[in-house]
């Protein structure tokens, strides 16, 4: 490739993500889903206009995989925990057996209405049976549902892509099909195997965030990122679910208060609509407009079937033992979003030389068009419709956790010892200088927030936030009340700090400006 090649194609690149950014207001303002004109954009650049095509079939499909691990990141760190624990057992449950009766209905509909054998009808249905992270992520960015029916939905979406890859790789592969029970052990084994390494891997990732001191704040982003995508390739490499494992290590990441998470969240938000604009448009580059014409019937007949039968027959068979109410039941029958999931799979047979696989793909490619063209748009008015649409002015409040060190604060934490005269100074009495605090005391195993006339007591735990240029000040007040009490000035006790190794009086300081960061104490001990 030469420098003026390179020049060129990021020319291109950079006008395509202008193009599709702006899209994305187009797409608010009319309430399509922005993923319609993505597509709609890749198609223009492709056969349709321009000509453009990927020359590897192979590398549009691994590229399609990299970025439903990006998209399947940002799910799992921007879902809050509390949002989806209880929503859990459902989610599995749509995720496994809700899946499975879908593929069920769905195969003998392309069975028995588009003349397709049982491999890959069963296949069609596998193709199109789970929903779609980043349709499902983006439309809960407008309608604005129950916290347990939108956990209901996020994490669905996260837990049954694993399934159903693996499902299509087994379909997809030539050779004879597996029987039924071993390719259900199969695909247990790596959803349990993915299960633990992502966990494990996020669990990791969890301590090492914490105990590291990142010497700027923009890497810790990149950091938290990493370690969830590093789950996929650790998961993927013992042969279990990458795309299960990159979402729990992302869901454990998201949820353990690391320093700057607002930051990380909109850095891969940002990442992950990076991902989807570069996917849409390339599986627009992937469809030859032409041959759409012969899959727009079957298209439709199993989109129809979906939407209608597979859908709702897989909420009911899942929900129900649940006890959910039948609103929510109907709201997610129809909020079962298709979209860059079963598009980026539909490659596999064509990569594997699959029978049929190119009407496969072009069918999918048009009932994802066309079920996300009716199913978007009617989301808001029929959450409104079935009342269970919330106050949209009701929003979580953000809390960020920020390293001390960078803010140019240190926490001090003392325990009082017996015979201290710090034994019934009131907070006030202390007179720290500017810019420190008492923020919390611990006393036998009770924690309590100081107001000034508070009394500190023997034994009593006590943290202080302090600026770094007042550290020394604050520990020679604290140490000078702690041996001559509240008039330790009139009686000429300034806090020196080589005293306090000849006296049986003084308090044990701890600098702990580092705590957060990296999980240990910092600083003297006097």
């Amino acid at each position: 490739m030469t420098t003026g090649h390179l020049d060129t194609i990021l020319l291109v690149a950079a006008a395509i993500l202008l193009v599709a950014i702006a899209a994305v207001r187009l797409s608010v303002g009319t309430g399509l889903p922005s993923l319609l004109l993505y597509v709609g954009l890749g198609l223009l650049l492709g056969q349709a206009v321009f000509g453009l095509r990927l020359p590897d079939l192979g590398l549009a499909q691994q590229l399609g995989y990299a970025a439903l691990v990006v998209i399947l990141a940002e799910g799992g760190l921007t879902t809050p925990w509390e949002r989806v624990r209880s929503t859990v057992p459902l989610a599995a449950a749509l995720a496994t057996v809700g899946v499975a009766v879908s593929v069920a209905v769905t195969a003998l509909a392309a069975h028995a209405l588009l003349g397709l054998d049982w491999r890959g009808a069963t296949l069609a249905g596998s193709l199109v049976a789970s929903t779609d992270a980043a349709a499902v992520f983006s439309v809960l960015r407008r309608v604005p549902l129950p916290p347990r029916l939108a956990g209901i939905l996020e994490a669905e979406s996260g837990f049954n892509d694993a399934p159903v890859v693996l499902l299509v790789v087994a379909l997809a592969t030539p050779g004879e099909a597996a029987h039924p029970l071993g390719l259900l052990v199969g695909v247990l084994a790596e959803l349990a195997i993915g299960a633990v390494v992502g966990l494990g891997v996020g669990r990791l990732g969890v301590e090492l965030v914490r105990r590291i001191a990142l010497p700027a704040a923009g890497l810790y982003p990149i950091a938290v990122t990493a370690w969830a995508v590093l789950a996929y390739g650790a998961a993927s490499a013992v042969h279990g679910s990458g795309f299960l494992a990159v979402y729990l290590a992302g869901l454990l990441l998201g949820n353990a208060g690391l320093p700057h998470r607002m930051a990380t969240r909109s850095f891969v938000e940002g990442a992950a609509w990076l991902a989807q604009i570069g996917l849409f448009v390339m599986l627009g580059l992937l469809v030859d407009p032409a041959q759409l014409g012969q899959a727009l019937g079957p298209g439709l007949v199993l989109g129809l079937v979906l939407l209608l039968m597979a859908r709702p027959v897989s909420v009911l068979v899942s929900a129900t033992p649940f006890r959910l109410p039948w609103r929510e039941q109907v709201f997610l029958s129809w909020a079962g979003l298709r979209g860059a999931v079963p598009i980026v799979l539909a490659t596999v047979p064509l990569v594997t030389g699959a029978r049929q696989a190119g009407l496969i793909f072009e069918t999918v490619f048009v009932l994802v068009v066309v079920l996300t063209a009716i199913q978007g748009p009617a989301l808001p008015w029929l959450a409104r419709r079935l009342g269970i649409a919330e106050d949209e002015t009701t929003r979580d409040l953000e809390v960020d956790a920020l390293p001390l060190e960078r803010i140019g604060a240190e926490v001090l934490y003392l325990t009082v010892p017996p015979g201290s005269q710090l034994h019934g100074v009131e907070v006030f009495e202390l007179r720290l200088p500017a810019g420190a605090v008492v923020s919390l005391i611990v006393r036998q195993g009770h924690t309590l927030v100081p107001d000034a006339r508070t009394r500190i007591e023997h034994g009593d735990e006590v943290l202080l936030v302090s600026t770094a240029a007042q550290r020394t000040e604050v520990e020679r007040r604290l140490r000078a009340v702690s041996r001559a009490g509240r008039l330790a000035g009139w009686f000429g006790e300034h806090g020196n700090a080589a005293v306090s190794r000849r006296t049986r009086r003084g308090v044990n300081i701890v600098s702990m400006s580092w705590w957060r960061s990296s999980g240990r104490r910092q600083g003297g001990t006097e």
